[in-house]
């Protein structure tokens, strides 16, 4: 795909993937309409940026656009147990934000290929959890989603996709994103990080937790290469297609803050053993998402690190 002879609209470009994506894109000479509902001082003056809540109001100047590409990002995460009440601010940003861009865009001339940043909390917990080794999870695996944000991507899954097929217009992929981490994130491991820089104890739930974690840039860039092979469509896992312990992430950050302390919190929740079966990403892009797990890691504490000596803290 030639992306200089593109226009693309980038939902949730403020998030932590997002900005990364928005980056990437700009490198690529696409034209780019960002939309968040959160202002972005790091987006590019070059770069189109909209600030408007979409479960709210969806402007006329995405439809004028008339994107080629549409990579639907922006949606609301828990980042631990749901509260009450959770389920109306789920509803109102996931299946109800989508349904509103969905029904915007899906008339648009140029609309070409639509990707919907989905999520592997579809799948069934009972797969991966409380099990013996690490569980592959493959695309064809039992559906049950394990809560509100599963619930509603897997909703607009069907309905992207059911828009796609009826229409016959557009392509739909949709990639089932596992645990990101980035820069500037709200994930646990930059979490952790804020709180070592500032010298403060960590709070570890369930070392023995094992989980897919994928580093925000390395989703932004297989996001555009799903989008670049025509052969894609449908359901997508987006991982490392590596299971790897909350202990070995503790493990990493004790070797890069020494006097880290570490306290553990007991947790009765079950134990998650869960890794990405990639086989079918792999197949149609002839790549894989390679940041490890050190390394990333690593590439967070600079950034949080130069955040701190940018803010004069």
């Amino acid at each position: 795909m030639d992306w200089d002879s593109k226009r693309v609209l980038v939902t949730g470009s403020s998030g932590v993937i997002g900005r990364v994506l928005v980056d990437l894109l700009s490198q690529r000479d696409a034209e780019i309409l960002s939309v968040d509902k959160e202002s972005d001082s790091t987006i590019e003056p070059e770069v189109n940026h909209i600030q408007v809540d979409l479960s709210r109001e969806v402007p006329s100047e995405l439809r004028d656009f008339d994107p080629h590409v549409v990579m639907h990002l922006a949606a609301e995460f828990e980042r631990t147990s749901e509260r009450p009440g959770y389920w109306k601010v789920s509803f109102d940003n996931n299946p109800l934000l989508s349904n509103k861009l969905l029904r915007t865009l899906e008339g648009a001339s140029s609309l070409e290929t639509y990707v919907f940043a989905s999520s592997y909390l579809i799948y069934d917990s009972s797969l991966y959890t409380d099990v013996s080794g690490v569980y592959s999870i493959h695309e064809d695996d039992r559906i049950s989603p394990r809560n509100m944000v599963g619930v509603g991507k897997y909703y607009t899954e069907k309905e992207i996709s059911f828009a796609s097929n009826t229409s016959d217009k557009f392509r739909s992929v949709l990639p089932r994103i596992y645990r990101v981490y980035g820069r500037g994130s709200r994930d646990v491991i930059s979490r952790w990080i804020r709180s070592a820089i500032r010298e403060e104890p960590i709070e570890v739930y369930g070392e023995s937790n094992q989980f897919d974690y994928v580093f925000a840039g390395d989703v932004a860039e297989g996001l555009m290469r799903l989008a670049e092979a025509e052969n894609a469509s449908g359901v997508v896992n987006l991982a490392t297609g590596r299971g790897q312990s909350i202990s070995k992430v503790v493990a990493i950050l004790k070797d890069i803050f020494p006097n880290l302390e570490v306290e553990t919190v007991e947790n009765s929740h079950p134990v998650e053993s869960s890794e990405a079966d990639m086989c079918r990403f792999k197949e149609l892009t002839d790549w894989c998402p390679s940041t490890d797990l050190e390394e990333g890691i690593r590439k967070v504490v600079q950034f949080e690190r130069s955040q701190i000596n940018y803010s004069g803290a």
